[in-house]
C-alpha cells in the first residue's frame, strides 16, 4: 500500500472571484501584484481587456508566449510600465537596456556565461558555500531567506569578482532589501503611464540605497582599474575585468559598465537566493521528499567529488529545485509592449497593449498542470520532463532575451543545496509562515526561519 502523504501545497493567494475596483486594484498592485489575478486567469489561454492604463493582455497559451517571447519578438520592446520601475535602479544594464545598447552588452558578457567558464566557477561555488554553512554547526533557528541572500552574494563576488566588491556583505543584504522595498513596487503612477519626469513618492525612500550601491559600483570599478595599472597581466580574467576590457569607442561607455556591474550585483544574486529559500522551505514541509534528496546527496557526494558533475548526477535534487521555481518563479512577470498592433489566432493585440508573460500565472495555470498549486518534484524528474512545454516553464525567460545566467544559477543552486542538505536538515517552525509578495521578485514576506539541525 502507498502510504506516501498527499502533496504539500504552499502558501499562495486565492485567486480572486469579483474584480477590484479601481482603487482596490492600485492598493493591491502596490501592496502585492500576486493577489490580483482572478479565477479566469489561470483557466484561459488568455485575457484581453482594458485596465486603467490602456489595452492589457495577459498571454497563458505556450503559442502564444512563443509568439510574442521568439517569433515575432521584434515587433515586442519591454513594457513602458516595467521600464519605469527598473530603468531608475539598472538604468542601461542587461535587464533594462533595449536595441543596440543590449546587443553591446550581451555581446560583451556571452564570453563569461559559455559551459568553459561556468565549470570553471565550480570549485569556488563550492568553496564559499562550504565556508558559509559553518554558521550552522551550533544549530539552532536562523532566516534562511536572508542566509541565502548572503550566500549567494558570496559565490558572486567569488566568481564574477575575484571577492573584490567594495561594501561589506552584512550591509549588503540589508540594502537589497531595502531597495526592493522602495525601488522595486509598482508606483500608481506607473499604471497610469505617468512621464518619467513625474516623481514616484513611494521611491523618493529609495534613493539612499540606490546611492549605497552606486557607491559600491565605483569603488569596485576603482579597486580594479589601480589592479589593472599596477599588474595588468596579473589581474582576474574574470566578469569584472571583461567589462572593464569591453569599455572603448566600439564596446560599451563608462555609464553602462557600471550599468551592468550594478545589474549583476543587484539582481544577479537575487533570483538563486529567493529559489533556493523557497526550495529548502517546500522540502521541509515535505520531508517525505527531502528523505530521497538526502540519499540521493549522499550517494552522489560519496563517489563523485567533482561539481561539476553533480547537476547531471542528481535528477531528484535538482527537481526539487525546478519545482520551487515553478511554484515561486523569481521573476514572476515578463512584461511587453507590440511596437506594431498585430492578430494572432484571433486574438488582437492593440497599440500601446501591456502584454503580461506572467511566469507565476502560467506555472500554476490550471489547464497546463496537474495539481498546479502542490509541490510535486516528480514533475520534473527526467522520464517526465519531455511532457512539459518549453512555453508553460519559464524560470528564466525565453528568446532573445533568456536570463544569460540561467545555466551559472542552476550549478550554483545544485551545489549549495548538495552541501546545505548533506550536513544540515532544515525545519519549519511555529514562527515560519512565509506569505509571497511580489517585489521585482517573488519573495517569502516575514522571511524563513528555520530551525538548523547537524544531520547524523
Amino acid at each position: 500500500m502507498d502510504t506516501q502523504p498527499a502533496p504539500f501545497v504552499p502558501p499562495a493567494p486565492t485567486p480572486r472571484t469579483t474584480p477590484p475596483s479601481t482603487l482596490e486594484m492600485m492598493r493591491i498592485v502596490y501592496r502585492n501584484p500576486l493577489e490580483l489575478w482572478g479565477e479566469h486567469t489561470y483557466n484561459e489561454p488568455w485575457i484581453s481587456v482594458t485596465g486603467i492604463g490602456g489595452p492589457l493582455v495577459i498571454a497563458n497559451d505556450p503559442g502564444l508566449i512563443r509568439h510574442v517571447l521568439i517569433d515575432n519578438a521584434k515587433n515586442y520592446k519591454m513594457a513602458t510600465v516595467r521600464q519605469l520601475i527598473l530603468r531608475p535602479i539598472l538604468r542601461d544594464g542587461l535587464l533594462t537596456a533595449e536595441g543596440e545598447v543590449w546587443k553591446r552588452s550581451r555581446k560583451a558578457m556571452a564570453p563569461m556565461f559559455t559551459p568553459r567558464h561556468i565549470f570553471g566557477f565550480a570549485q569556488p561555488m563550492l568553496k564559499r558555500t562550504l565556508d558559509f554553512v559553518s554558521r550552522y554547526e551550533a544549530g539552532g533557528t536562523s532566516d534562511i531567506a536572508n542566509d541565502m541572500t548572503l550566500l549567494t552574494y558570496d559565490i558572486l563576488a567569488e566568481t564574477l569578482f575575484s571577492g573584490e566588491i567594495a561594501g561589506e556583505p552584512g550591509s549588503f543584504a540589508k540594502e537589497i532589501d531595502r531597495l526592493f522595498e522602495t525601488m522595486g513596487r509598482v508606483d500608481p503612477l506607473d499604471l497610469l503611464r505617468a512621464p518619467e519626469w513625474l516623481p514616484r513618492f513611494t521611491r523618493i525612500r529609495g534613493r539612499k540605497t540606490m546611492a549605497y550601491f552606486r557607491n559600491i559600483v565605483a569603488g569596485t570599478v576603482k579597486m580594479r582599474e589601480e589592479s589593472m595599472k599596477r599588474d595588468p597581466d596579473g589581474v582576474p580574467q574574470d566578469f569584472l575585468t571583461l567589462l572593464l576590457k569591453a569599455e572603448g569607442p566600439e564596446g560599451l561607455t563608462r555609464s553602462e559598465v557600471e550599468d551592468n556591474i550594478i545589474t549583476f550585483i543587484g539582481a544577479g544574486h537575487e533570483t538563486t537566493a529567493r529559489a533556493l529559500g523557497w526550495t529548502l522551505y517546500c522540502l521541509a514541509e515535505a520531508p517525505w521528499e527531502r528523505d530521497k534528496i538526502e540519499h540521493e546527496i549522499d550517494a552522489v557526494l560519496s563517489r563523485e567529488p567533482d561539481p561539476t558533475k553533480w547537476l547531471d548526477a542528481m535528477p531528484l535534487t535538482r527537481a526539487a529545485f525546478e519545482e520551487a521555481l515553478r511554484l515561486y518563479p523569481p521573476a514572476p512577470s515578463i512584461n511587453r509592449e507590440p511596437i506594431e498592433p498585430e492578430t494572432w489566432n484571433g486574438l488582437y493585440i492593440p497599440p500601446y497593449a501591456a502584454v503580461l508573460v506572467m511566469p507565476w500565472v502560467v506555472h500554476r495555470h490550471r489547464k497546463l498542470w496537474d495539481r498546479p498549486n502542490a509541490f510535486m518534484p516528480e514533475r520534473f524528474h527526467p522520464q517526465n520532463r519531455d511532457k512539459i512545454d518549453r512555453f508553460q516553464y519559464l524560470p528564466f525567460g525565453a528568446g532573445p532575451r533568456v536570463c544569460i545566467g540561467a545555466s551559472f544559477a542552476m550549478q550554483e543552486a545544485i551545489i549549495a543545496l548538495a552541501i546545505l542538505l548533506s550536513r544540515f536538515r532544515f525545519d519549519v517552525t511555529s514562527e515560519t509562515k512565509p506569505w509571497p509578495v511580489q517585489k521585482l521578485t517573488t519573495q517569502p514576506q516575514g522571511g524563513l526561519p528555520m530551525q538548523v539541525s547537524r544531520r547524523g
